[in-house]
């Protein structure tokens, strides 16, 4: 598989963000190493240009015929390359050279399996949302039971104007579209990938736990009521050291800590003391003193366990290496000859992409609350991927809510590898 060519600009007019985007695309299409035809693109803007998107996405469908499939979504940030772009008007694209047979773009108009009587099998599936949703749990489960594997990978739009999602099926019209411009806002849309196109994807946490994991032992709707047999609130004050007769001391440290939650049977904290993969991170939205209950952005039951964390950027950090090592990992044979070793070795020097890592694109959503500010600097989580990962095409946002298989995350980053 050819490496996916990919562009990236930032211009107070989107009209020269998209030409110097272009420019790239082009540019990398000529050389034998990147796809030259390639028919699915994804687009991600900053809010700054929400307001053009139909005129972003007509622009470039009318510059790129063979792109016959988009999808994308609006973010307060994005995210290419190395580079982040956080508060400032830009645009990337990446164009993925995945055989049209295997993949299938879809919205709330042209629902995944609807009317397809092609064979079309979706195996995972890049999922956007907008956050304003009715019962946005629900239909992420039910999407992913649409497919085989159940995974899901992507990301709420976040923006400070319209929350747009891209998707433009076939020849510009999906069926069911009509005459909609493949600009939407509201429900899901996204890209179904079949079997054939390889993808590994991680998962890293943002915050770190600041107690043992606990067990809820009662509860009511979002509301903890008890933790192993023990008055939620009382045990929440004891260790974090707190006391509501110094409320000002109180609530500054309560705004600062969050609650880390998973299904019941499952492991919040793993045997190094960090979240595991499962882990739901929600915020305390309240203290309930007459029943001693803390009530959480988010419904809970009796038996799941949860321990209560702070945002970490240290272990944000660490976590992040962690996962691209393990995608590292997985794609480098066990078994290699002396040339792919060679290769492999160089690739460590000059952060470059090698055929023996086999990464033709990546896809990166991290939460709006990271990026570069919180590992330490501009473009510092990129650059942690880039230097694990070498120069691969790359492409993201920054989202207002993460989603991975079936589960909407907080304060984490989805990486995604397509692979030959």
């Amino acid at each position: 598989m050819k490496l996916f060519p990919f562009g990236h600009a930032t211009h107070p007019q989107w009209q020269m963000a998209a030409g110097l985007v272009l420019a790239q695309l082009r540019a990398q299409m000529a050389r034998p190493d990147y796809a030259g035809a390639p028919t699915l693109g994804l687009l991600y803007i900053t809010d700054h240009y929400a307001g053009q998107a139909r005129d972003i996405l007509d622009h470039l469908s009318a510059e790129l015929p063979l792109v016959t499939d988009w999808t994308g979504t609006v973010g307060v940030g994005i995210c290419a390359g190395s580079a982040e772009y956080i508060d400032e008007p830009a645009l990337a694209v990446m164009l993925c050279a995945v055989p049209p047979h295997q993949y299938r773009v879809f919205s709330g108009v042209a629902p995944l399996g609807a009317g397809e009587g092609m064979g079309f099998e979706a195996h995972a599936a890049l999922v956007h949302a907008d956050a304003q949703t009715p019962e946005l749990a629900e239909l992420l489960a039910e999407m992913a039971g649409r497919t085989t594997s159940g995974y899901l990978f992507g990301g709420l739009a976040s923006s400070r104007g319209p929350a747009v999602q891209f998707a433009v099926g076939g020849n510009g019209n999906m069926r069911g579209q009509g005459a909609a411009s493949g600009v939407f806002s509201g429900g899901l849309s996204g890209v179904a990938f079949g079997e054939e196109v390889a993808l590994v994807s991680r998962v890293t946490q943002g915050c770190q736990p600041v107690t043992a994991q606990r067990r809820i032992s009662s509860a009511e709707g979002n509301v903890i009521l008890s933790l192993d047999g023990e008055p939620a609130l009382d045990l929440l004050l004891r260790e974090l050291g707190l006391s509501l007769d110094e409320p000002q001391e109180a609530i500054a440290t309560l705004r600062a800590t969050l609650v880390g939650l998973t299904s019941a049977g499952s492991q919040a904290v793993d045997r190094t003391g960090s979240f595991g993969t499962d882990v739901r991170v929600r915020h305390i939205i309240g203290l309930d003193p007459g029943r001693r209950g803390v009530a959480v952005a988010d419904q809970v039951e009796a038996g799941m366990p949860m321990a209560f964390c702070q945002r970490h950027a240290r272990a944000a950090r660490a976590d992040l290496m962690r996962v691209c090592a393990e995608i590292r990992e997985e794609l480098e044979p066990h078994e290699m000859s002396l040339s792919t070793a060679t290769a492999l070795a160089a690739d460590e020097a000059l952060a470059a992409p090698s055929p023996a890592r086999r990464i033709a694109g990546a896809i990166y959503v991290s939460c709006a609350g990271r990026g570069g500010p919180h590992f330490g600097g501009p473009s510092a989580e990129l650059q942690i991927v880039r230097h694990a990962l070498g120069d691969v095409p790359l492409v993201g946002f920054f989202a207002g809510g993460e989603i991975a298989r079936h589960h909407l995350y907080g304060y984490t980053g989805v990486l995604t590898v397509f692979t030959a």
